[in-house]
């Protein structure tokens, strides 16, 4: 299933389901920062969920895992956090234990910012059991792999 809003396209894995945000405020003045949060998932997405996915993460079992785009607003550009040009690619080896925003047991995660189409993003992958987050990267790349940025 393909998915379009806010200039994003992305195609979904079977069995994934997502939303694309139409943007949300970031400080006192939302009509100058805004920001996308896009939710992945391989699993029934809450509907009650925060940007980094709590309320997602509580519910994962060991097989799944939960994608998070966050767009930040267009200040961000430039700056060297965002430095990384283009969709990053993740591997095994990428996943933390300790780089989890709301951490699980058994589960492990991975953050990665960088500027694509002149636009910053924040992806966070929260993989819902460590020992087997080798099966959620090939399905997780080939979501990277199919977004478009306009």
């Amino acid at each position: 299933m393909r998915l379009s809003g806010a200039g994003l396209t992305v195609e979904l894995p079977a069995g994934w389901e997502g939303e694309i945000g139409n943007g949300v405020a970031l400080g006192a003045a939302p009509e100058v920062r805004r920001a996308t949060v896009s939710h992945f998932a391989n699993f029934p997405l809450p509907a009650d969920r925060a940007d980094f996915g709590a309320g997602a993460v509580d519910v994962m079992g060991p097989g799944d895992v939960f994608v998070a785009l966050f767009e930040y607003g267009p200040e961000s550009a430039g700056k060297a956090l965002f430095a990384g040009e283009g969709m990053p690619r993740i591997a095994p080896r990428d996943f933390d234990r300790n780089a989890l925003q709301h951490g699980l047991p058994g589960q492990s995660g991975l953050q990665r910012f960088f500027t694509l189409a002149g636009r910053p993003f924040c992806l966070y992958v929260v993989a819902g059991s460590h020992l087997d987050r080798a099966d959620v990267v090939p399905p997780v790349n080939a979501l990277l792999d199919s977004l478009q940025v306009a």
